[in-house]
């Protein structure tokens, strides 16, 4: 077997996502994304609005949990051109890309094209899911406080509240809130304001959409720390 190197062909680490992103232009998903995203730039050095969104796309879709290996990126020459990038950001230009953005706004954008992609199958009879699940935090993030965390006690955490359609594990929304804030009011305020979405389109709950909510925790509390108050100081039950 004889093998050559070819030095001009573009090569990438990331070839699986080829598929996903001819997936996204035959969906026309990409496109709209990025044509609707709020973020706006005033200096005549700005990157492009594509730029910024590609390159934070392409670090999540390869499994990269900081904005540190955002620069993991940067040596693929093959997949930021099938999505009609000029360049891959920097990981300190991505981290305050949206530093001054409008929160609400982007929510709204997100919130935007994610239900745009399940939207369809809400026309089926299917069963709401609740996982709250919490996560410890090590830095000084926003939101970083005491409260339940059977995993590392007494470290501030934060609450990922996830709906899903259950069997599917389709996930509708993310909510992440402070550590806590695990109660069922969170659940209770998302399912009003998804409930007036889907009566917007006709789709209002009724006997063949059941509705059953699950709160699961990575680790399972006991009746008597659901119960107890929780310390300020060690983020433990209080006895």
């Amino acid at each position: 077997m004889h093998v050559e190197w070819d030095r001009e062909a573009a090569t990438t680490p990331f070839g699986q996502l080829a598929f996903f992103i001819d997936f996204l232009k035959t969906a026309e998903l990409f496109e709209a994304w990025v044509e609707d995203c709020p973020l706006a730039y005033a200096s005549n050095n700005a990157p492009r609005k594509r730029d910024v969104l590609g390159t934070l796309f392409l670090s999540v879709l390869a499994g990269h949990t900081r904005y540190a290996h955002i620069d993991a990126v940067r040596y693929d020459a093959v997949n930021p051109g099938l999505l009609g990038m000029s360049k891959i950001m920097s990981a300190s230009s991505a981290r305050r890309a949206f530093i001054l953005a409008d929160g609400e706004a982007c929510a709204g954008w997100l919130q935007k094209h994610l239900r745009r992609c399940y939207e369809p199958l809400l026309y089926e009879p299917w069963i709401l899911d609740v996982d709250t699940s919490v996560k410890p935090l090590f830095g000084h993030q926003e939101g970083a406080v005491l409260g339940y965390n059977p995993a590392k006690q007494g470290r501030p955490s934060h609450v990922l509240h996830t709906y899903f359609m259950a069997n599917t594990r389709l996930v509708l929304d993310v909510e992440v809130r402070p550590g806590q804030r695990d109660g069922g009011e969170i659940h209770h305020a998302w399912i009003v304001a998804f409930s007036r979405w889907l009566a917007a389109r006709g789709l209002a709950w009724h006997d063949s959409r059941r509705l059953r909510l699950r709160q699961r925790t990575r680790h399972e509390r006991s009746r008597s720390a659901r119960s107890a108050p929780i310390c300020s100081n060690c983020g433990r039950p209080a006895t």
